[in-house]
């Protein structure tokens, strides 16, 4: 049902978006038309369309690319924090550096927008562009690269002008570098969707040897890039360093809004990229009520544009990064088994990313918040069962967890099967509050529904009856390691002599070395 909810809501967005383009199907072939017109900064919308096959012009090349018109489509718009405006750089006009007050000594941020379907740059650009600028022991140059004229296109051609505008920013790096000797491993170019592409062909356009220095792609386009080759769309080989976060890559018939594959050096997959937390199309009434069909867009969105509000978290909350882990996929990941730091296992995600080239491409997961901030603190929990009947126990349980900050209260735990042997289970518990150090957890095997209802019914008819207490299993230890911190610690029953587990019994495990008795005292 979820699944068909999704495929028709992504239809009926690709198709109402062509009807706001033209009004007719388009055709990759046809000539560019570009519109002129005043670029705002409301909040809108850039998604991806259907899947068209890759036209043979719109192919990366390693010679540089030919601009048959002089005219430069791309606005180069230097943000001020000052007045919250933007002076537009032109390029080989030497005395807009001067007049914008751009400074060579900075490093320089470009950001890159993505397709447009209202044709107005989106309020996004312009939070990530104040968050760059507020850093004060880092400051920077802030570049908005306004594309607009080609980026409000039926998406097929929009895609073909990426090339276009990658070569353009290639253009004004070298011009910078002619003109001003601002060398080009001074530019991160921040690109989102189909800019996370333009960002690519800029890097793999610009001439010379020597490579942009960075580049981020936030949630990068997948239509019509999904299993190019790397020089058909954005991959490591375009920047000293590349990062990308993937937060849409959930597919429907065929389609993902974001690119799934790998084109980083480090690729980032919170919450597993394929949807985020707080994204519900249940949502979608309430903002087509707001905005009418224009919600659609908004709900659409969310999981898209939250790669771009993740890096801007990373700005704003430096004291509070999120780590992603290198795993093989997010269920492996759920279960604890990827919360390693050794040798470059694990990087920060976002504008403080340690940048660190790879020679193969390093998928990291990660799990956030709904809501600003996302981080989360990330835990392996290995749980050692010792069961005594046979019957297999489904697995219900609560944790309180004891830290030397602060406490956590009734986490349930979620075993993907019933217990049935002697064994350890492994599973991912993750926080949204720092409790420091942990050093006690409260350990309850609740009640089923079922069993629950059975005993209910019971004490109705004997009310004076007390609910029987055969002992079910025990548990023998618990070890767990802190993502991190990547601390680990191990934890035993706080009453030896009585390490049964009951229903609906708490029982209490503290810090305990190999070998050693169990620390009853709580640290704070």
């Amino acid at each position: 049902m979820e699944r068909s909810l999704w495929a028709s809501l992504f239809l009926l967005f690709s198709f109402l978006v062509q009807l706001n383009a033209y009004g007719r199907t388009p055709d990759p072939d046809e000539k560019m038309e570009v519109s002129s017109h005043q670029t705002t900064c409301p909040s809108s919308h850039k998604l991806c369309g259907t899947k068209h096959s890759t036209p043979e012009a719109a192919r990366k090349s390693p010679q540089k690319m030919e601009i048959k018109s002089l005219k430069t489509e791309t606005r180069f718009l230097l943000y001020s924090t000052e007045n919250g405006d933007s002076c537009q750089i032109h390029l080989h006009h030497l005395d807009t550096l001067d007049r914008c007050s751009f400074n060579s000594s900075l490093p320089l941020v470009i950001i890159v927008h993505g397709w447009s379907v209202d044709g107005i740059l989106e309020k996004w650009i312009w939070q990530m562009a104040t968050a760059l600028r507020s850093q004060k022991s880092n400051q920077v140059n802030v570049i908005v690269a306004d594309w607009m004229t080609l980026a409000h296109q039926h998406y097929a051609v929009a895609v073909r002008n990426t090339r276009h505008v990658g070569q353009e920013i290639a253009n004004f790096l070298e011009w910078l570098e002619e003109a001003i000797q601002f060398s080009r491993s001074n530019v991160h170019l921040i690109g989102y969707s189909l800019g996370a592409h333009v960002s690519g062909f800029a890097g793999s356009y610009i001439n010379g040897t020597n490579k942009i220095g960075r580049i981020t792609g936030l949630d990068a386009a997948g239509p019509l890039f999904e299993g190019t080759s790397p020089t058909e769309r954005l991959s490591p080989d375009d920047a000293d360093f590349v990062d990308a976060i993937h937060t849409f890559t959930q597919e429907h018939m065929g389609l993902s809004v974001g690119i799934k594959q790998p084109v980083a050096h480090y690729d980032f997959y919170p919450n597993g990229g394929t949807f985020q937390p707080g994204c519900h199309f249940l949502l979608m009434y309430r903002h087509i009520a707001q905005r009418g069909f224009h919600g659609i867009t908004e709900t659409v969105k969310c999981a898209h544009e939250r790669s771009v509000h993740l890096f801007i978290d990373s700005i704003l909350n430096e004291h509070m990064q999120s780590i992603g882990y290198w795993c093989s996929d997010m269920n492996t990941f759920n279960k604890g088994l990827c919360l390693d730091c050794k040798k470059g296992r694990c990087n920060t995600l976002g504008y403080h990313i340690r940048k660190q080239r790879q020679q193969k491409s390093k998928k990291l997961f990660l799990v956030t918040q709904a809501h600003v901030p996302f981080k989360v603190y990330h835990y392996q929990f290995k749980i050692q069962f010792i069961k005594q009947t046979e019957e297999p126990i489904e697995p219900t349980f609560t944790m309180t967890l004891i830290g030397t900050k602060k406490d956590t209260h009734n986490l349930p735990i979620t075993l993907v099967e019933e217990i049935k042997g002697n064994k350890t289970y492994s599973l991912l518990i993750t926080l949204d509050l720092d409790i420091g150090e942990l050093t006690m957890i409260n350990f309850t095997w609740k009640k089923t529904a079922m069993w629950a209802n059975v005993w209910d019914t019971f004490h109705t008819i004997i009310p004076w009856a007390t609910e029987p207490q055969n002992p079910q299993f025990m548990i023998k230890q618990i070890r767990v390691k802190a993502g991190e911190t990547q601390k680990k610690m191990k934890f035993c029953s706080q009453n030896m002599d009585d390490v049964q587990l009951y229903r609906n019994q708490e029982k209490t495990f503290v810090r305990c070395e190999e070998g050693s008795k169990p620390q009853n005292q709580r640290l704070r």
